[in-house]
């Protein structure tokens, strides 16, 4: 059961970026384009618009596109072997406007065979027309996850998921707006890994403790990882609706108890010169 500890009405702060300290990301490419429900409260659109720009103008990042090769000053590489980065938090690796700096970025993750690199995307439509030459059956690396805030979408996007050539693939389930099942998906034993998080900024619309443990359950039942990572800005438990903010959206959601640890996730990655390194 969740625990509630505190309620805070507060005025709105970022806490979601406290949040994505804890990641390690990777921007090639800013801004992007509303597709779904989802999109509405885009919290990049949110941050972009503080500082009085335009979540929709779409860019090259800078100082960030070789972000995955930058070292140290003694030649060793910033990024560590083994370690998970989080590509186009503030895009979608898949968007048509991205087209032309998206071989680039595969160079890059071909590159860096030693790191995990994990793509999400709701343009999983576009997926196949975008890999690279040399894919085939996937890259070890790299692992894909379709976001799915409700069920129609989920009904939309994970089956053409199951159909890609992926070595790891997942499900992201946010922001969740509506109860979701995804237990006929999980049946295939495709998915990996299954995250879930509510809505936070202006606007956030209310997630819901059962739609929560509903998926955990199901997850459960096929040992599939259940990552609750936060609980949004609006949770409802039992009828009520609580406020969260000042970083408690991500500790309730650890605190809840809601998140399953199911099989490994076993990437095969290897050096510079193809030799495999120690599992990750």
């Amino acid at each position: 059961m969740i625990k509630i500890t505190k309620i805070t009405h507060q005025s709105q702060n970022v806490s979601s970026t406290k949040q994505d300290k804890t990641l390690n990301i990777w921007n090639p490419w800013h801004g992007c384009i509303k597709i779904s429900e989802g999109c509405a409260n885009c919290y990049m659109y949110y941050l972009d618009a503080k500082y009085g720009k335009s979540g929709s103008e779409i860019y090259r990042t800078k100082t960030g596109f070789n972000y995955p090769l930058s070292r140290h000053k003694d030649g060793r590489y910033k990024i560590k072997s083994g370690e998970m980065i989080h590509v186009c938090l503030s895009s979608d690796f898949f968007l048509k406007q991205a087209d032309e700096y998206r071989d680039e970025a595969w160079s890059i993750i071909k590159q860096r065979s030693d790191v995990k690199f994990s793509l999400l995307t709701k343009r999983i439509d576009r997926v196949s027309k975008c890999l690279p030459k040399d894919w085939d059956d996937g890259y070890e690396n790299v692992m894909l996850s379709v976001s799915c805030e409700n069920q129609q979408r989920a009904d939309e996007r994970i089956p053409t998921l199951l159909e890609l050539p992926f070595k790891h693939k997942g499900i992201v389930c946010a922001p969740l707006i509506g109860a979701i099942s995804i237990e006929k998906y999980l049946k295939s034993n495709q998915i990996s890994l299954v995250l879930c998080d509510g809505e936070n900024y202006e606007g956030a619309r209310v997630c819901c403790y059962e739609w929560v443990k509903g998926l955990r359950n199901e997850c459960e039942r096929y040992n599939v990882t259940f990552v609750f990572y936060g609980t949004g800005r609006k949770f409802m438990k039992d009828g009520r609706v609580y406020t969260l903010e000042n970083g408690l959206q991500r500790s309730q959601a650890q605190k809840s108890g809601l998140s399953f640890e199911g099989k490994s996730i076993n990437f095969k990655l290897t050096d510079a010169f193809g030799l495999p390194i120690d599992e990750f």
